[in-house]
């Protein structure tokens, strides 16, 4: 019983102080070492909020051709969008204005000069010889991915970027690999990765290579290197040059007081349903309640550590999420009252709910997992922020309904408390 309230104890007040963490943050300075993390609510490092809650910078940009085709102007708007996903905004919004004109929406960054900046470079890619010669394009790229491990059979393993080409691109990378290799004796075997005049990286060409993958290496002392470099080559796929045409602040679509009121009523109806699972479930509802904070607190931590961008449908997405988690709790505490109704023990009833619950609670969370996931590989802007919301809270949810309320109650079951009451029945067969 000892052991059962010591593990109780302490596991309430880790997830308390959890709870404290991932909503206020902390700062530690000792022996020299400064350690922090920050606020949930932190503007400049805490969880970054959409146009509709915070408001951002919008950017029109306008193709630098004299005639562009429907195909051409789809294919700025996909890259504008890879860049901005990845970049973590999500919930940036990218639209067509007119015929050679694309506007970009980006939350939470209040200068325009500074979201150009941070959308990065929107020139045209091209792989240039020693000559300037431009010996292919970025439409000739199919993706581009930072990898680690061996480059060859012998080799050690290392940091690269692994380039797959198209059909097209195929028989032009081989011929221009054929004629860099040639000039070797002269140091000019290298061909020149360039954004508009900027060369992003230069590698060296020991051989031809007629494959539809190559890689780059040497040099990259760290993944922050390749995935760069990946994003900069998978960014820069445009058909033409495009340049900034407008410049603009833009206000939170939802007012300024959107946040506060949305973060008023999520308290609001978090309260209501600790009230409701307590008054109901009793003693089950408490440990519920308890692995309810855990829920937000380990959501709100992700949400901080990865800058995950939360708008309206984001919002949604953990509220459904929350309700996936109570009715998990609900589902399991179902199933206990239906065996102590049956004259089970407490011990026996708590593990049997949990084992009759757990399929029900499995399938119902891989199948939501299953649309979370379909709708961010197929949905843009807010849709995806919707799934990114959803997916994280759907597993977070199973965790604390399987483990976190599984491992309280078991300590509950320690402390010897038998009273049917406490565990929402009127009378219980003891054995």
């Amino acid at each position: 019983m000892g052991k059962s309230i010591t593990k109780l104890v302490v596991v309430i007040l880790i997830i308390a102080l959890g709870a404290a963490v991932a909503l206020c943050g902390f700062h530690i300075h000792m022996f020299g070492w400064d350690i922090s993390y920050p606020s949930a609510l932190d503007e400049d490092y805490g969880i970054r909020q959409g146009l509709d809650l915070v408001g951002g910078s919008s950017i029109t940009y306008e193709a630098q051709a004299e005639t562009v085709s429907d195909d051409e102007m789809q294919s700025v708007e996909n890259v504008l969008r890879k860049r901005l996903d990845a970049l973590g905004y999500s919930e940036a919004t990218v639209s067509r204005q007119g015929e050679k004109k694309v506007r970009v929406e980006i939350p939470a960054i209040q200068d325009p000069q500074q979201a150009v900046e941070t959308l990065g470079q929107t020139a045209k890619l091209t792989f240039r010889d020693a000559d300037d010669n431009v010996v292919l394009e970025g439409s000739d790229v199919k993706s581009a991915a930072a990898r680690y491990g061996r480059t060859s059979e012998n080799g050690a393993d290392q940091h690269y970027v692994e380039l797959t080409l198209n059909d097209s691109g195929v028989q032009k990378f081989a011929e221009a690999t054929e004629k860099a290799a040639a000039r070797k004796s002269e140091n000019k075997n290298y061909i020149a990765i360039k954004l508009d005049e900027e060369t992003i990286s230069q590698p060296m060409v020991d051989n031809a290579i007629n494959s539809s993958s190559c890689i780059i290496s040497g040099g990259f002392t760290s993944s922050t290197e390749t995935n760069e470099l990946a994003t900069l080559i998978n960014s820069g796929n445009l058909p033409f040059s495009i340049k900034d045409v407008e410049l603009r602040s833009i206000g939170p679509t939802l007012g300024e007081k959107a946040l506060e009121t949305s973060l008023f009523a999520a308290g609001i109806g978090i309260i209501l349903i600790l009230l409701f699972m307590l008054l109901v479930y009793r003693l089950p509802g408490l440990m519920a309640d308890i692995a309810l904070i855990a829920y937000i607190a380990i959501v709100t931590f992700l949400m901080t550590w990865f800058r995950i961008n939360l708008s309206l449908p984001g919002i949604a997405g953990i509220i459904l999420s929350v309700g996936m988690a109570v009715d998990a709790n609900v589902i399991i505490f179902a199933r206990m009252k239906e065996e102590l109704a049956a004259g089970r023990t407490i011990k026996a009833a708590v593990s049997a709910g949990f084992d009759r619950a757990f399929i029900a609670i499995l399938d119902a969370n891989v199948t939501t997992l299953i649309a979370a996931v379909v709708l961010y590989y197929f949905g843009t802007g807010p849709i995806q922020g919707f799934a990114i919301t959803l997916g994280i809270g759907t597993v977070v949810s199973m965790f604390t309904a399987i483990v976190v309320t599984k491992f309280l109650l078991h300590q509950m079951v320690g402390l010897k408390i038998s009273n049917p009451w406490l565990y929402g029945i009127a009378k219980r067969k003891e054995a």
